[in-house]
C-alpha cells in the first residue's frame, strides 16, 4: 500500500515540532550551562544525539527561538515573571523555564504561528519532557502573557466566541 504524500503544511508543522524539541533543549542546556548561543547551536548540530532531528528540523525558526531566548534572556524572563504566582524564576522547574522562554520567543517573533499553536505545542513538549503538572503551569503563565502580547489576536478571538 502506497504511503500518503506529504502536503507542504504538513512538512512545514513538522519541521517546526522537531525546531521546538531542539530548541528545549538547547535553551535547557543554556541554563544548566550558560554555554555562548553558538557553541550550543554548532552542537546540535554534529552530537550524534541531535544531528538527526536537527537535519529534519526548520532550522532558521530554531535558529531564531534559541537566539532570541539566550541572546535576550532578561527581556524575555521580565516578561514572563509577572505571571509565575509568587515563585522567582529559578523557583520554576528548568524545563518549564526553558519552554515559557521558547515559547514566549515564538509569541513575540513569529507573528505567523497563531497563539494558540504555541502554547499547545508548549505545552505538548512539557507534557513530553517536564514534570508530571508542568504543562499545567505553563499554560496557564502562557494564557495570561499572550493578552499583553497579542493583544489584537486575542481581541479577535475572544468576539468569535
Amino acid at each position: 500500500m502506497a504511503r500518503k504524500k506529504i502536503t507542504d503544511a504538513q512538512k512545514r508543522i513538522a519541521e517546526r515540532r522537531v525546531a521546538r524539541k531542539l530548541a528545549l533543549f538547547a535553551i535547557y542546556q543554556w541554563q544548566m550551562t550558560g554555554n555562548k548561543f553558538e557553541d550550543i547551536y554548532i552542537q546540535l548540530q554534529y552530537d550524534d544525539n541531535y544531528s538527526s532531528d536537527f537535519q529534519k528540523a526548520d532550522t532558521a525558526f530554531l535558529h531564531s527561538l534559541v537566539n532570541c531566548a539566550i541572546n535576550n534572556s532578561e527581556k524575555i524572563d521580565t516578561l514572563i515573571k509577572p505571571y509565575i504566582d509568587n515563585r522567582t524564576l529559578d523557583q520554576v522547574d528548568m524545563i518549564e523555564q526553558a519552554a515559557l522562554r521558547m515559547s514566549t520567543c515564538e509569541l513575540l517573533n513569529h507573528m505567523e504561528t497563531p497563539f494558540k499553536v504555541a502554547v499547545s505545542e508548549a505545552v505538548n513538549i512539557t507534557k513530553k519532557f517536564g514534570a508530571e503538572q508542568g504543562h499545567k503551569f505553563v499554560n496557564g503563565v502562557l494564557t495570561k502573557l499572550i493578552a499583553q502580547l497579542r493583544t489584537v489576536e486575542t481581541q479577535a478571538n475572544n468576539k468569535q466566541k
